[in-house]
């Protein structure tokens, strides 16, 4: 199933797959050779190490990402990588329900394929992101937000979507405790500096402190997401 927006074809030369399951990396490399001549592919098994890769130059066309990564919580990877990035993140994935699919494609993925789909699954995939389409596969449906879980949590993903990167880094921190000179001294960066982020960070998701800050990001935490299933 496929969207119906419509933008300029994209070429598809190289691309980054982020899953730390090597025998899967070395399938995934191959099929996107295989269905799209994707030849320049390199790996990561974490979302730290490609977005350093992609901040020391390597710039994919295309970004396959897995959820569940050790440095991960939930759409923090995939919103982060769009950011540093600028270009499709497709979404491949064991939790295939249509709760995380419709959060996942809301907080920016240009596609999603369950993770043991066949291979013309990801051909399909792939013809139409190139186009400027959001790919989900046949049999699973985009929820509304009354569905999904109220406007409370599809306003969350919006505004999660707005950060940047460096913003996003510096909220992932928050939420594990650090204080400004923590995050400083982590990111190597001036507190002047992390406070200024974390002013831009609670004017994004209009908050007026570091707590509503932190309960905004684990509204979009797939722990939640998961747990209501149906």
């Amino acid at each position: 199933m496929e969207s119906t927006k419509q933008q300029h074809e994209r070429h598809f030369h190289s691309a980054l797959i982020v899953d730390d399951h090597p025998l899967f990396c070395d399938a995934l490399s191959m099929t996107l050779g295989t269905v799209a001549d994707i030849r320049n592919i390199k790996t990561s098994a974490n979302l730290t190490d490609a977005v350093e890769m992609i901040a020391k130059g390597f710039c994919p066309d295309l970004i396959v990402l897995d959820l569940n990564l050790p440095d991960v919580d939930g759409l923090d990877g995939l919103i982060r990588l769009k950011n540093a990035a600028l270009v499709p993140v497709v979404v491949v994935s064991s939790m295939a329900d249509n709760r995380v699919i419709t959060s996942t494609i809301r907080a920016g993925a240009s596609g999603f394929i369950p993770k043991h789909s066949k291979r013309e699954v990801f051909s399909a995939a792939i013809k139409a992101i190139r186009v400027g389409h959001t790919f989900v596969p046949d049999g699973f449906v985009l929820l509304d937000e009354a569905q999904l879980n109220g406007p409370v949590q599809s306003d969350v993903l919006a505004r999660l979507s707005t950060l940047t990167n460096q913003q996003a880094r510096i909220l992932q921190l928050i939420c594990e405790g650090k204080l400004n000179k923590q995050i400083a001294f982590d990111l190597t960066i001036a507190e002047t500096t992390v406070k200024a982020h974390v002013t831009a960070i609670m004017r994004k998701l209009g908050v007026q402190s570091r707590t509503q800050a932190v309960l905004i990001a684990k509204e979009a935490s797939f722990s939640n997401v998961l747990q209501e299933r149906v």
